[in-house]
Order: C-alpha cells, then structure tokens, then sequence
C-alpha cells in the first residue's frame, strides 16, 4: 500500500542505478519484483470504485505531473538499466491508476521496455490489459483486490487469463 493521492507531489528517490532487472516473458517485460512489487492507493476501495476508477477522467485528478515523473523516470531508467529511447518506453505504473494504483510510490513505478517492436509511441499490450481489467471491475464482473494482485503479480499471465 502506497501513500495515495497527494495534494502535491514531490520528485521521490528510485532504487540505485543498476540495482533492478528486467525479467522476460518472451518480448514481454515484467519489473523486477524486488523493485517494483506494485502499491495501491489506499483512497480507492471497492466501495467507492463509482466515484473514483469508474468516474470517467478521475485518473487525470490524481496523476502526477510532469516535473515530477520525468526526473523519476531518468532515475528509474537508471536503476533499470534501461537503454533505449523514452520515446516508446513508458514511466508505467504497474498497478494502473485506473486500477487504484498508487499514483507516486516507486514501488509502482517502473520503465517499461516496449513490447511491439514497431512502436513510435509509449503504447503497449499492457495498456491493453490494464483497459480490460477496469472494464471488468466497473462492470461487477472481477473484484478489484483481484484485478490488482493479478497484474502486479504478472501481467502477462494476466493478459492470458483476463485480456
């Protein structure tokens, strides 16, 4: 569990450079869990999905800005090992914001590699399943603690049993 949702954010410190490694399930990234095991917002429960991850454009209230998420993003590129361009890898919250996720805690931050080797944009097969997932919990039909553990667990399982 994460601190939540902030009035301001403030720039928090990533894992030292090279401390983390990325795991593959085949071109798919997953975070090492050591790093980046997944936090919740502790504002956002099942009892009040309506108003929060179910309301349309509640997300855009509780993300981060940018001066904070770029230099956590170069930090945690760092702590990756990440080479690549930031221009197809995506600062991710591996428990989604519309999925309760914290909004700042590193713990739920990562660089997430692009799985599509075409991409020109941040976009990726996680984006999809976190999509899915928000889909079946607004709808009644999964739970949220359920939909949480499973991506944060492993989201390409994930995306094989729920996508």
């Amino acid at each position: 569990m994460g601190p939540g949702t902030q009035s301001a954010y403030s720039v928090e410190s990533q894992p030292a450079p090279g401390s983390c490694h990325y795991r593959w399930d085949g071109s798919d990234p997953l975070p090492d869990p050591s790093c980046t095991p997944g936090a919740i917002n502790p504002q956002v429960t099942q009892a009040d999905i309506a108003t929060t991850i179910c309301s349309s454009g509640w997300t855009s209230t509780v993300r981060p800005p940018e001066s904070v998420t770029s230099p956590e993003k170069v930090a945690s590129a760092a702590a990756y090992g990440y080479p690549g361009p930031f221009s197809t890898a995506e600062y991710d919250h591996l428990v989604p914001l519309e999925l309760g996720g914290d909004p700042n805690d590193p713990a739920n931050l990562w660089v997430e590699p692009n799985d599509r080797p075409d991409a020109t944009s941040t976009y990726n097969s996680k984006d999809d399943l976190e999509d899915r997932l928000r889909q079946l919990v607004c709808s009644g039909s999964l739970d949220l603690a359920t939909a949480q553990q499973a991506i944060a667990a492993d989201w390409v399982t994930a995306a094989a049993r729920y996508g």
